[in-house]
Order: structure tokens, then sequence, then C-alpha cells
């Protein structure tokens, strides 16, 4: 990961290089996610435990009240906007130039990615890594958007976009994915990490963040799912 450190420097950012995060390759079995890890074998990702394992009784409903075509059409337009956001994010924490873009995703995302950074990033000091990827040894892993340091704490930060504001109770898969990549960093290098921050954007540029606020529950409550998946698979 190349980061700019005298960029950083600028925006008030310490880059410290403090573990020796490496990149995982991407698999597909079974048609899903997986990362294959050092010891060779290949694991499932974060959002394939979470997508598999998730209640879909809102998620149908809403398909059938709105249709099979417009759904999809509103589900690939917010996974363009998502992805064009990440990138404009990622290379604000690396210290990189950004650019608006031509067409109008490219412009609404890097508007988006500006309310993450003027609303939530001004309160991280440090970065440690940026788009890192974790895993826990034989169970799962994944990549999270950032780790450094939040309002004086370690922690792991994920960036979200969403059509409108979400309610606490919306948003529970996020807070399972910051401790899944908590956990993983802390098996990984002896670390403590229980603090995470979710940022979000709506596409209307209006600004939410979320932080874990019972460690010990939504562990929980991530292992179980953890296990309900296995048990699916076997």
């Amino acid at each position: 990961m190349k980061i700019s450190e005298e960029v950083l420097k600028s925006k008030g950012i310490r880059y410290v290089q403090k573990y020796p995060y490496g990149e995982l390759s991407r698999v597909t079995k079974n048609h899903k996610r997986h990362y294959e890890t050092p010891d060779g074998r290949a694991v499932p990702s974060v959002t394939t435990v979470l997508s598999a394992t998730k209640d879909m009784t809102h998620l149908n409903a809403w398909k059938k009240r709105v249709g099979a075509q417009e759904a999809q059409r509103i589900a690939t337009e917010s996974a363009n906007i998502g992805t064009v956001m990440h990138r404009s994010l990622e290379k604000h924490v690396k210290g990189e130039d950004r650019k608006p873009g031509s067409n109008l995703i490219q412009q609404k995302a890097w508007t988006m990615a500006n309310v993450i950074i003027d609303n939530g990033l001004t309160d991280v000091s440090e970065v440690w890594g940026s788009e890192v990827s974790l895993h826990y040894p034989e169970l799962y892993a994944g990549t999270t958007d950032l780790v450094g340091v939040y309002k004086g704490a370690p922690a792991i930060m994920d960036f979200k976009q969403s059509r409108r504001l979400k309610k606490k109770e919306w948003v529970e898969d996020y807070y399972l994915q910051l401790v899944a990549y908590s956990e993983a960093h802390n098996k990984l290098y002896d670390t403590q990490i229980n603090s995470g921050r979710i940022f979000i954007c709506t596409q209307n540029n209006e600004f939410q963040t979320f932080d874990i606020d019972n460690y010990d529950h939504w562990v929980g409550q991530w292992y179980a799912r953890l296990e309900q998946y296995y048990k699916s698979i076997l």
C-alpha cells in the first residue's frame, strides 16, 4: 500500500506502519466470494457469511413491492456509486489526488466521499492501513476500509453509501462486519481493538455514523452467524 506521508501530514493525519499487512487473493467457491489465506485454505468472506445467514424477509418484500427490474436497477446503481465512493476515500487516506470524474455517478460519489471526509475522517488521527486484508485462521477473511486511530482509540472503520438515512436496527450486519474484522486483527496481530466506526453518506449527501456500543454483544452475534453458516454447508 503506497501512502503519501507528507500529504497525510498536511491533513493532520499521521501514517503509522504498525503491522505487516499483506494482501489476500480473492477466489470464487460455489459462486461465493472466498479468500485464499497464507496456509492455502479458501475461507468465506465476512460478507459471504452474512449474506448466507441474513433474514431476507424485508428485502424480498421490498423487491416484490418495487418489482424485480426496478430492484435490480437500484441495486446496480447503488453498487456502482459505492464502488466509486470507496475508491475516492481510499485515495484520500493514502494522500493521493482525487478528482470528481466526468460522469454523473463519479461526480455524485466524489461529493459523497467529501461528506464523509469532512464529517467523519476529521477525527482520524492515525492511519495504520487502508483496504486492509484480514483473516481469522481457518474460519473467515475480509477487507476493511480503514484501520487506525479514531478519537484517540484504535479502531476498525468502514465506509457505506445509502439511498436514505438508516435506523440502528437496519445496520446490525454492519456492526457484525466491524467485530469480525476486529476479531481477525486481534488474532493476527495480538491487538485488543474493540472500537469500530461506520461512516455513511446517503445519495442526498446526508451524513451518519454508528459506533460499536457493546462489543461483547456483537461478537457473540457474529460467532453465532458464523456457526450458522458452517452448519448450513455441512
